[in-house]
């Protein structure tokens, strides 16, 4: 498909082996306002046991939207969000000496031979099963510290873990159970069946983890953020950068955000002419700060409509939630607080400001706190407002809520409406929360 003819409809399962950047090939381009629906296999675990990888996920190829250009921000409206493995191994990851040079995710060699980035052959099942297609030693940069296997209930949105049995059984058909798609080139992590803590039950509600723009510069896909970007600062290898400064040419699609889901819409920087939105590193469920640093990966379907808003310069991601996934503090008001707060507003002779509106501006560094203070930094340039201002309306009309442990968070805060509008956001505000 040529990537200048515009679909209303664009469907993608095409992926990239591990990067991000204006280097990479086109899916196609998709008219503003128009619907894209990819088909993307499972994120972390999958690509970090593949060798042949340059980045810990497998996402889509870039997809160019009509009309989109540098200074402008495309809204991207989540419709829908499919889960198609039956299930999957996950926990918390051990890395493998020897397997790779400074990063475990990015630059991997064989071993033995010391192939860089080699091909690979499965042999069996279990944590020695990825082979290097050169010499045979296993060549995979991870195990599992703590893993275990889930077996999903699409029906109830419920999971299971499963023991050494039933693990071992999964792993004998992994690709099938995984929905691992025809194009992809990852290896299936049920191979390694893990068995910790059977018999736990768990909720589902899937989520995407890995969806923006293309930065302006080649990285890493599980490294545009600003806390795993830390390990690409000194690196020896391809996608090394010098200085914290560099980073800020990432468009942190990285955000491991559970709210980012069916029904949020994700308001995302125009770095390159075209956008360049991706997709991957679905999820079937995770909770806040994804404590073991890696959470269900699973193949899946995602549904989207794109907008573009010209004009918008902004750095990093605007999250407009579900409703329901909003803090009580952050919540628009009812009609009830509304006439409330007139009413004592005339009793002490103050104009009451009641068109708000909430938004989440998401912010990533080394650490939370550092994350914390790139969500200032850029919610001050964004509504223009001093840092001082934007910590009082957070302390009272918001908070900051931990997507990724060590540095991805959200900020939030009810928006003066009127402030909305000097930016042109307003009418997607509107529209995402019925004002």
């Amino acid at each position: 498909m040529s990537q200048q003819e515009v679909r209303e409809e664009l469907y993608v399962d095409q992926y990239t082996l591990g990067l991000v950047g204006p280097d990479q090939e086109w899916a196609g381009t998709v008219a503003d306002g128009g619907t894209i629906e990819t088909y993307t296999p499972p994120g972390c675990w999958g690509p970090m046991i593949t060798p042949s990888f340059r980045g810990g996920h497998e996402v889509t190829r870039p997809i160019r939207v009509e009309g989109a250009e540098v200074g402008d921000a495309v809204a991207i409206h989540i419709r829908d969000v499919q889960v198609t493995s039956l299930a999957t191994s996950t926990g918390s990851m051990a890395e493998r000496e020897g397997a790779f040079t400074d990063d475990p995710f990015v630059d991997h060699r064989c071993p033995e031979c010391g192939t860089t980035w080699p091909d690979s052959v499965v042999e069996g099942t279990g944590e020695d099963a990825i082979r290097c297609a050169e010499c045979g030693a296993n060549a995979s940069s991870f195990g599992f510290e703590y893993g275990y296997t889930v077996a999903f209930d699409h029906e109830n949105a419920v999971g299971v873990t499963l023991d050494e049995e039933g693990a071992h059984e999964l792993a004998l058909n992994a690709e099938e159970v995984m929905d691992i798609p025809q194009n992809s080139r990852q290896h299936p992590i049920l191979l390694y069946e893990p068995d910790g803590m059977p018999g736990t039950l768990g909720r589902l509600r899937p989520f995407i983890g890995n969806i923006g723009t293309t930065p302006s510069v080649t990285l890493p896909d599980s490294h545009n953020a600003g806390d795993f970007g830390q390990s690409l600062i000194g690196a020896d290898h391809d996608y090394g950068v010098t200085t914290e400064k560099d980073l800020e040419k990432r468009t942190d699609g990285h955000m491991d955000i559970p709210e980012v889901r069916a029904g949020a819409t994700l308001i995302c920087p125009v770095v390159i002419d075209g956008a360049g939105i991706y997709v991957g590193d679905l999820h079937a469920n995770q909770g806040d700060g994804e404590l073991s640093l890696h959470t269900t990966d699973v193949s899946g379907t995602v549904t989207m409509d794109v907008e573009v808003i010209t004009g918008l310069e902004i750095d990093g991601p605007i999250l407009l939630p579900n409703e329901a996934d909003l803090p009580f503090i952050s919540q628009p008001y009812s009609d009830d607080e509304r006439n409330a707060g007139l009413e004592l507003g005339i009793e002490h002779d103050v104009d009451v400001e009641t068109e708000m509106a909430p938004i989440q501006v998401v912010g990533s560094g080394a650490t939370v706190n550092d994350a914390t203070q790139n969500a200032f930094d850029r919610t001050s340039k964004l509504l223009g407002m001093s840092e001082g201002e934007v910590r009082a309306r957070c302390t009272f009309t918001g908070g900051v809520q931990i997507g990724r442990l060590p540095g991805v968070v959200q900020l939030d805060m009810l928006a003066p409406m009127d402030l909305l509008e000097d930016r042109g956001l307003d009418g997607v505000v509107r529209k995402q929360y019925g004002l």
